[in-house]
């Protein structure tokens, strides 16, 4: 491929994401039928923190205007993470894991399922409970309830294959990306809020001057992390292949900080959804529904200590798929290279996940502390869930992945044009 085809692919790439994520936000303003939206505005004005906050969050709004995209795409993350914690523990899911691209596809196919019956389970708890709340259905019943369930579980289904589209023939994580954008777009609105909840006194303008500075500080630190690194050194010996001398050169091992990315906040935070959902969108009056609902709110002990497990739990678990210190060991193993002062091989690989065990411990903290440290702050204060800690790192990890894929793809274009030059311009 030529570098102008190359740059005509790459623009195209991002002409189509681009044009995929305005579908996806299009669709955020679609309402269910038979929703009163006056009655709709008037019951989402006092229910925008806690877990239900969230997840208005994850799907980009569409749970404050209940459109068809209201569950987001939290189902298919739900059945992500029940599918990897089977790999871990079934042998069925081992095997398929082990079988290369024919048991990636049926693994995948396998999430798609799981992705139908959980959208389908929460659909139907959805139409529940907006039938519980009173006068915000126009006619309740058995047929608002199997369209309801069957327009929420289409639109999950959709929204799942956008991500997939983005991940094959856009740029970046599909999935990452459609949370991005929703996040994204909603931002201006929370600013908007913000600065209109100063205008009214109900927070003062040293307060919003004090989590302005937080947020901007909390970009900084998450650039910084994000992009540091652990070097190790890999020396490789020379070889003599006839009158030839090869080899004898150095190169580094690069290991982040954070290995995991965004991955372990959104899915503490699917995890936090998945159990509570019903109990959210009841709406109900019962008391045993609002105890539960009042552990789930920002500044909640419970809450707190829920999603700080999840996220370091996340953390070490999916470090563990996405890097194998043994199977890195033995590759250099294979190709003559070695760490200075390690022996090839088994102790090659402990040493590296010593390294590999402190750095993930670091990545667990630094997570933590990002997405709940300003929770604190905004627990007390009426400021919109999407300037909280959670909603930041998402945005500026995703969007570093996406300008370093971008990055990737000119630079192998101008490489590929270096090496034609030098070889055929004599």
């Amino acid at each position: 491929m030529s570098s102008t085809q190359q740059t005509n692919d790459l623009r195209n790439r991002v002409i189509f994401t681009l044009l995929i994520l305005t579908v996806y936000r299009l669709g955020t303003f679609v309402p269910l039928p038979g929703i009163d939206p006056q009655q709709l505005q008037v019951m989402m004005e006092g229910n925008q923190k806690g877990l239900l906050g969230m997840f208005n969050v994850f799907a980009g709004g569409a749970v404050s205007r209940m459109a068809i995209f209201a569950l987001g795409i939290m189902p298919y993350i739900s059945s992500s993470i029940i599918v990897q914690l089977l790999t871990g523990v079934s042998d069925y899911f081992k095997n398929l894991k082990n079988q290369g691209e024919i048991g990636r596809k049926k693994i995948t196919q396998i999430t798609r399922y799981g992705t139908v019956l959980l959208a389908t389970v929460q659909g139907y708890g959805l139409s529940v409970g907006l039938e519980s709340s009173a006068n915000l259905v126009i006619n309740p019943g058995v047929f608002f309830k199997i369209s309801t369930v069957t327009t929420i579980v289409a639109g999950t289904i959709f929204l799942m294959w956008l991500g997939e589209q983005i991940t094959q023939r856009g740029i970046g994580n599909g999935i990452s990306l459609i949370i991005f954008s929703g996040i994204v777009a909603e931002i201006p609105r929370a600013l908007v809020t913000t600065f209109e909840l100063g205008k009214t006194g109900a927070i003062s303008g040293f307060i919003i001057f004090l989590i302005f500075i937080l947020l901007i500080g909390t970009i900084m630190f998450i650039v910084f992390v994000e992009r540091a690194l652990r070097k190790i050194l890999i020396n490789y010996p020379k070889r003599q292949m006839g009158n030839k001398i090869y080899g004898g050169d150095s190169s580094h091992l690069p290991l982040k900080i954070n290995t995991a990315g965004v991955i372990p906040a959104i899915f503490a935070s699917a995890l936090l959804l998945l159990p509570v959902t019903f109990s959210n969108f009841e709406f109900s009056s019962e008391e045993s529904f609002l105890n539960l609902s009042s552990y789930f709110t920002q500044g909640q002990p419970l809450y707190m200590l829920l999603y700080a497990s999840g996220i370091i739990f996340f953390t070490f678990f999916y470090t563990s798929i996405v890097f194998n210190p043994n199977e890195t060991a033995e590759n250099l193993r294979k190709y003559g290279g070695f760490i200075p002062g390690i022996r090839p091989g088994e102790s090659t690989a402990i040493y590296l996940e010593t390294i590999l065990t402190r750095l993930t411990t670091i990545g667990a903290m630094y997570l933590t502390a990002v997405c709940l440290m300003p929770e604190f702050l905004i627990a007390n204060y009426p400021i919109p869930f999407y300037l909280g800690g959670t909603s930041i790192l998402i945005v500026v990890v995703v969007a570093i992945d996406t300008v370093t894929q971008i990055q990737t793809r000119l630079m192998s274009s101008q490489y590929e044009q270096l090496i034609k030059k030098t070889k055929f311009g004599k």
